[in-house]
């Protein structure tokens, strides 16, 4: 594309872009604590909007990480093999060992996410996005493997200020447009402007959170919950007023004149507080309490709120109440079933994304081998809430009575990385190459040696 082109594709695919961005902006302020406010009458006291900032519980955070939390990609592998495939080695070169978690994490919250990759010395580059900063135009965004276009866009700081980058990607290349911080005068930037990268594909890959055949965008895990957070906070903000104003006892006085303000309007005789006392010198002035209000209905409701959000979001509540009865491990694991079933869909959506950027990974490498390879898979670690002891046992009982190899168990094992099995199995076969040979030298030393015999004098030599 050319100077022109490249601008008016940058400006169309811009305009596209505006009208998913109030919903993720939306969805991104609630993540942030950035919740709608509760009803505000007209000419709150200052102490009402106090309460007000103070009646935010920040759930929704917490569904995504829990989710998340569970979900590392540990490995990939060739089908039939237990070594990764050459790809793994642009995966360690671009650090997504810690960078996995925000394509995941962009992903549960805002429905979808992205990583671009592009030919690099001395590896391709994979660089993930939000889809807050990338957006990718696909003829059929249900069927198609590929993206037709994918815009970047972004603010960058330099020593005069900020300016604003636009990145177009197209099956050949990536062009970069600059402009002012509002849009205008986007132009290509400068002789760097064009950088080909030959693929065949636009390089970006999508993630998503669900699976829509309708077409009509993918959902997260934050914006179905927000009206539920909403009635959260609503109920803690009343929660909130009841403690400031019902809890404490409320105290009343009759048989006492009010004094007078200057104006000569009635005033309230005495300020209700904790620490105050209330004294009177008529004999006829009788004082008296009205009753606190009790906290419990608020508190019951706002831990079924609280329920109703796990049950959305199939997050144990547990996770969320932060206490829990003393269950058994059956028990446990039929608490976290929903949870466990979620993440094996949401590991089979987000390991194809990560298989389709490793084969990219790989033709941007030259490897097209790697390419073509579309039965290679990623490994996910197990991280299901099992002690060490009953996963020993189990994969223990898979040797003795099923007769599995034990090398084929030791990336079952919780917290065990690749990098350790790896070792493992080369110490291993050190040891069985050192056990054959000691075989070997046995051997040889059991074995009777022949005796010289000495020869019979006056034998004929």
């Amino acid at each position: 594309m050319g100077n022109d082109e490249a601008v008016s594709t940058a400006r169309r695919l811009l305009k596209l872009r505006e009208s998913e961005q109030p919903r993720l902006n939306r969805i991104a302020d609630y993540m942030c604590g950035k919740h709608a406010s509760v009803y505000v009458p007209k000419g709150a006291r200052a102490e009402y909007r106090w309460l007000i900032e103070r009646a935010k519980v920040k759930i929704l955070p917490l569904i995504v990480t829990v989710v998340s939390q569970n979900m590392y990609v540990d490995g990939y592998r060739p089908k039939g093999s237990d070594d990764n495939a050459a790809p793994w080695e642009v995966w360690q070169a671009n650090r997504l060992d810690a960078r996995q978690h925000g394509v995941h994490r962009a992903a549960l919250t805002y429905g979808a996410s992205y990583v671009v990759v592009m030919p690099g010395k001395p590896v391709p580059v994979i660089t993930p996005f939000s889809p807050r900063r990338l957006t990718a135009l696909y003829a059929d965004p249900v069927n198609d493997e590929w993206p037709i276009y994918a815009v970047e866009d972004r603010l960058e700081n330099t020593a005069k200020g900020q300016r604003r980058v636009v990145r177009v990607y197209d099956d050949q290349a990536r062009y970069t447009l600059t402009g002012k911080p509002d849009g205008s005068q986007l132009q290509m930037d400068g002789d760097n402007a064009v950088m080909q990268h030959n693929l065949g594909v636009c390089p970006v890959v999508r993630f998503v959170n669900t699976d829509d055949l309708d077409g009509d965008g993918v959902l997260g895990e934050v914006e179905p919950l927000i009206d539920a957070q909403d009635q959260l906070n609503m109920t803690t903000f009343n929660l909130l007023m009841s403690q400031q104003y019902a809890a404490f006892r409320q105290r009343w006085v009759t048989g006492m004149a009010p004094p007078l303000d200057d104006a000569g309007n009635p005033m309230e005789p005495f300020r209700s507080r904790v620490d105050g006392l209330f004294v009177a010198e008529d004999a006829d002035t009788r004082f008296g309490e009205f009753g606190q209000t009790d906290l419990k209905g608020y508190l019951d409701s706002r831990e079924a709120t609280i329920r109703h959000i796990s049950t959305l979001s199939q997050v144990p509540p547990y996770h969320l109440l932060g206490h829990m009865v003393n269950l058994s491990a059956e028990a446990l694991a039929a608490a976290r079933d929903g949870l466990d079933r979620k993440i094996d869909e949401r590991e089979s959506l987000f390991g194809e994304g990560w298989e389709q950027a490793l084969r990219l990974a790989g033709l941007a490498a030259g490897d097209q081998r790697a390419w073509e390879d579309t039965a290679a898979q990623v490994v996910w670690r197990d991280t299901s809430a099992r002690s060490l002891a009953q996963t020993v046992d189990a994969l223990g009982k898979l040797v003795t009575m099923l007769g599995v190899p034990p090398q084929e168990l030791w990336e079952r094992v919780p917290g065990v990385t690749q990098t350790d099995v790896g070792r493992w199995k080369k110490a291993a076969e050190q040891g069985d190459a050192m056990g054959r040979l000691n075989g070997i030298i046995e051997k040889q030393m059991s074995q009777p040696r022949a005796v010289p015999v000495s020869p019979v004098p006056g034998a004929a030599a």
